[in-house]
């Protein structure tokens, strides 16, 4: 097991940025009308999970850092909303968003593990 030094250790940031980057190359074939929309709302989510996950473990209490991680939370479950309704409403493939959709899933489960987890330990200095 290696040490964690840095937010880009944690896996659960590493799969925020991953998931935020399939956000990104899914919604670059979405039209152009929507740039400013569902494109850009989309987005806009996909990368405060794992800005909110970095900003946290910056923070320089556990509470605060929980916090932050249940910010992250929030914005997960607003990007599925998004993808759930571009979905729906015709502007992305319903199998490339499922697997959007899987891996919002798993990460969920990752930050609510490391929420559980801070909620356990005592308060940082």
């Amino acid at each position: 097991m290696t040490s964690v030094r840095s937010y880009r250790d944690l896996l659960v940031w590493q799969k925020g940025m991953d998931l935020a980057a399939e956000v990104y190359r899914l919604s670059r074939a979405w039209p152009k009308e929507e740039l400013y929309g569902l494109t850009s709302q989309a987005r806009r989510a996909a990368s405060a999970i794992p800005a909110n996950i970095a900003e946290g473990y910056g923070r320089q209490s556990t509470a605060s850092y929980a916090q932050f991680l249940k910010i992250a939370r929030g914005s997960l479950n607003e990007l599925e909303t998004h993808s759930l309704l571009a979905e729906r409403i015709g502007l992305a493939a319903q199998g490339p968003c499922a697997l959007c959709l899987e891996d919002a899933d798993e990460l969920g489960r990752m930050l609510g593990g490391l929420i559980n987890s801070l909620s356990k330990r005592s308060p940082r200095p």
